[in-house]
């Protein structure tokens, strides 16, 4: 009699663990890429600050039990959500010649430091004190990424979501890290507080409602003690916005045009002064290289003399043989171009190209862009009897540029920028929301003056007292006040954010070492089992 054929088994079913993991997996993955849209949701032109803590408490939620690389991923796509909405601008400036490339890949690589973060929360998170500890972490990696690679890029900071919100008066103490580091607690403590209360646990109650309720407090209680009143007297300001066409990248073939419109809107802001149709002004601000200048210029002499008041000239400027500069000047009707300002922090690929042999894969504009040569000086002039800080356009993202001039008597910040490469897009309510923030730090009224818009005048409370629209021509007057006194801010400086950075790094090391010594008890229990 034959033996019974084996039947062959039939393929197992995969385990429910193993589709449950999966089904974590792509929950987390889904959490985090809404907490990093929901985060970008709170930046400007929308008035939803309390949106930021939000996004960050879905990120701990995503985070919570995982381990180092898993930390990496959804900390990175958490930045995937941010920067990639965010940073659209840069396909108005870049994208009509080059494509989503270099968008893509600068959302990418901020995006990185998100992961790194979130991976490194992964490792102080079992710390006592855990939603502090991973604050401390994505705060301290913002100071790298504001100077590596190539200059770094500060766009997107966490404080920069908060120009008018609970958190903003916590900038007078602290700066922007402190606010940034009030703002992710909130959000990791309010994470913490819902694990807590899915698992009944009172007792675990008590640090998570600490950390998601104190720094709203403290930021509130703080309001009443942020000064508005002037201290040395007032200015009373006009803003020349000339515009220029919405051209993305050929605006660097359109310098006559820009030149040209600045020129027409001065006089017809001095026809406004002589007829009484506004009032006369102590300063006139023009924008950041509303004109090239290499030498003698009698068109800006008159027009300086027509208004009739020193007035403050944003410029490229080249000497004879020397590299161009983005230059302010103090311009006088009685003595002409006098002392001046130049940047010191250029911006990567277009106002200087690292390495050039690499940036022709990845920029189409690179062999028609010079290298500019960085300022030295702080930004800070003397105009109308008045002490200026003079942060040039994207130097207002970097914590001591308005600091050091500050420092140096400043009684007034004057912001010029040219926003006109950016088309119709949120970049320019990005930057004002940085000069409001910047006021509140610096207790100071921030007078902000754009080629194309948004041009605004700022109270020392972050608040907008006038602004204009996009891409018209327009002028603003109006009187701010000049203020004295140093904040906490600037007499702690950048002793807050170092002392962020170095509690981060020690509570990484912490975690690591705990975890060590963790794993090593139990391969010796194993063993012994």
């Amino acid at each position: 009699m034959a033996a019974p054929v084996a039947q062959s088994a039939a393929p197992a079913a995969p385990p429910a663990r193993t589709k449950r993991n999966w089904r974590s997996w792509l929950l987390r993955l889904a959490l985090a890429a809404a907490s990093g849209f929901v985060f970008y949701l709170s930046f400007a032109p929308r008035d939803l600050w309390w949106l930021a803590p939000l996004g960050f408490a879905g990120l701990g939620v995503a985070l919570r039990g995982r381990r180092f690389w898993g930390g990496l991923g959804y900390g990175f796509v958490f930045g995937l959500g941010l920067y990639l909405p965010l940073l659209l601008w840069l396909q108005d400036f870049l994208g009509r010649g080059f494509g989503p490339a270099p968008w893509g890949a600068l959302s990418g690589a901020l995006a990185a430091y998100l992961g790194l973060a979130a991976a490194c929360c992964t490792v102080v998170a079992r710390l006592p004190g855990g939603p502090v500890w991973m604050a401390m972490v994505v705060i301290a990696s913002e100071t790298p990424r504001t100077w590596w690679p190539l200059g770094g890029f500060p766009w997107g900071r966490v404080a920069f979501s908060q120009p008018g919100g609970a958190f903003t008066p916590l900038a007078s103490i602290g700066g922007a890290p402190l606010v940034g580091f009030a703002v992710v607690v909130t959000g990791f403590g309010l994470a913490a507080l819902l694990a807590s209360a899915a698992r009944r646990d009172r007792r675990g109650l008590r640090l998570p409602v600490v950390a998601t309720v104190v720094p709203v407090v403290a930021g509130l209680a703080l309001w009443p003690t942020i000064g508005t009143g002037a201290q040395a007297g007032t200015r009373t300001v006009a803003i020349v916005q000339g515009n220029a066409p919405d051209v993305g990248l050929d605006l660097m073939n359109e310098a006559p045009t820009l030149r040209a419109n600045h020129l027409t809107q001065s006089e017809v802001l001095a026809g406004q002064i002589r007829t009484g149709a506004v009032p006369a002004p102590d300063l006139v601000v023009w924008p950041e290289t509303a004109t090239d200048l290499t030498g003698a210029d009698p068109a800006v002499d008159q027009a300086v003399r027509d208004l009739g008041v020193p007035t403050l000239i944003g410029a490229r400027y080249r000497e004879p043989g020397q590299p161009t500069q983005n230059t302010e000047f103090v311009w006088t009707p009685v003595t002409g171009r006098g002392a001046s300002y130049s940047k010191q922090e250029l911006v990567p690929f277009a106002e200087f190209v690292p390495a050039r042999a690499i940036a022709r894969w990845f920029t189409p504009f690179v062999d028609d862009t010079g290298d500019m040569r960085a300022g030295t000086a702080p930004a800070v002039l003397d105009v109308a009897g008045t002490r200026v800080a003079v942060p040039i356009c994207y130097e207002i993202a970097y914590d001591y540029v308005p600091r050091d001039a500050v420092r140096d008597g400043a009684q007034l910040i004057v912001l010029p920028t040219n926003n006109g490469w950016f088309g119709r897009s949120e970049m320019s309510y990005q930057q004002l929301a940085m000069a409001r923030l910047r006021a509140v730090e610096h207790g100071r009224a921030v007078v902000v003056s754009s080629t194309t818009g948004v041009s605004a005048l700022v109270e020392p409370d972050g608040t907008v007292t006038q602004s204009t629209g996009q891409f018209t021509p327009a002028s603003l007057v109006g009187t701010v006040p000049l203020r004295t006194q140093a904040t906490l801010s600037d007499r702690l400086g950048a002793w807050t954010e170092y002392g962020l950075v170095v509690a981060a790094v020690a509570a990484i090391l912490t975690g690591l070492l705990l975890r060590s010594r963790t794993r090593a008890t139990s391969t010796t229990a194993t063993r012994a089992g």
